[in-house]
């Protein structure tokens, strides 16, 4: 048995079920004298929760109702502020559970959703929500993520990540010409966490639209990781790029990932995507030994070549399918493999912006503290 732990050095397990008493995590290999209270921890659930997105109560359409306070505990780990250097575990209890509003799927397979190949791989299932395979679930890894961020943070590492586009309305980029649009301090200030606030508006009609017909819609999600060491990375098969796309592609409704310009490069000449080092520009001569040319003409590997980061920022797109739990009539079967309708009943969002927005930075900070610890191991002087 296995799946529920996550990294080498910097290693993670979470546990617990959407309905169930709670949900958390245990981090083991985390530095000691890293500081750390519950309060770095919430700042992330916060941003999690559904309806906190700096939004007025009127602007929040499109996510759950459920209503959980999401207070994480510190069981063990820390002490006065401090980590230990020991396994740290963090519960999140589960305030606003309704297990009973999940009876009626007790023998139907919903569409979209794992309840079937959950049954068919341990022969029964948590019905209650999905269980482990509900987004629930991420809250134990938005508290690891908040450990993790707080170990780069001591390192200057710095992850970013927002809304780039939802409901088909696609926010502008940065670098781009139309990027006098992007502001970093809209994507906290908009219910979808974009960073335009004109995009926002217009997807979050989109979105509103949608819900009122008991549809929903996907998104996808940016990050960049600023101020990476160049070298991050284990050849040959756990690249990078690699184990950001496993850890991305383990998130529930994720289906596919791009790293700089992605699916863009294929269509390319090697004349227009290589990604060309330059010397500092204060510097002229020979580089002395062990310093990295890391200045770069572009950065369309986003920030990674053969596996291994560059220097330059780290820069990869996340799509998520639309939300399955709809309230439309759909066609499924039951346990007896009967033809029925099903209309999803529930506390569902209609779009997984901007909530997955802080889930994102969880699983790239993860990635990221455990090569930063593997790289002290990476030379013998």
């Amino acid at each position: 048995m296995g799946g529920n732990s996550f990294g080498t050095l910097f290693r993670v397990t979470s546990f617990g079920e959407s309905h169930g008493p709670g949900v958390g995590c245990v981090v083991d290999g985390c530095p000691a004298g890293l500081l750390l209270s519950a309060e770095d921890i919430k700042r992330d659930l916060v941003r999690r929760r559904p309806g906190h997105d700096g939004a007025a109560p009127q602007e929040r359409a499109g996510v759950s109702s459920r209503n959980e306070e999401d207070e994480p505990e510190i069981l063990s780990g820390v002490y006065e502020g401090k980590t230990l250097g020991t396994p740290i575990a963090v519960l999140v209890r589960n305030k606003d559970p309704r297990p009973d509003d999940y009876d009626y799927l007790k023998d139907l397979y919903r569409p979209g959703h794992a309840d079937w190949p959950w049954e068919a791989k341990y022969g029964f299932r948590d019905h209650r929500g999905g269980g482990r395979s509900s987004a629930r679930e991420t809250v134990g890894r938005v508290a690891a993520g908040a450990i993790a961020r707080a170990f780069l943070v001591s390192q200057g590492i710095e992850i970013r990540a927002w809304t780039s586009q939802a409901a088909g309305v696609d926010a502008p980029e940065p670098g781009m010409p139309e990027s006098d649009a992007f502001d970093w301090n809209e994507i906290e200030n908009n219910p979808l966490r974009m960073p335009d606030k004109a995009a926002a508006d217009s997807a979050l009609e989109k979105i509103k639209n949608l819900g009122a017909q008991g549809d929903s819609a996907g998104c996808t999600v940016s990050c960049i990781a600023l101020n990476l060491p160049p070298g991050l990375g284990e050849p040959v098969f756990d690249k990078l790029d690699a184990r950001i796309a496993a850890a991305m592609l383990s998130l529930g409704a994720a289906k596919a990932i791009e790293f700089g310009s992605g699916f863009a490069a294929s269509k390319g000449r090697g004349s227009e995507t290589n990604d060309c080092l330059t010397p500092p520009t204060d510097f002229a001569g020979e580089l002395p030994p062990g310093v990295p040319p890391i200045s770069f003409r572009s950065n369309n590997a986003g920030g990674v070549l053969g596996g291994l980061s560059t220097g330059a920022h780290l820069r990869f797109t996340v799509a998520f399918k639309p939300v399955p739990s709809i309230a439309m009539r759909q066609e499924t079967i039951d346990r007896r493999g009967g033809k029925v309708e099903i209309a999803n009943r529930g506390r569902h969002d209609v779009c997984v912006a901007p909530r997955v927005v802080p889930v994102v930075e969880a699983m790239c900070a993860l990635v990221l503290a455990d090569f930063v610890l593997l790289k002290r191991s990476d030379r013998a002087f």
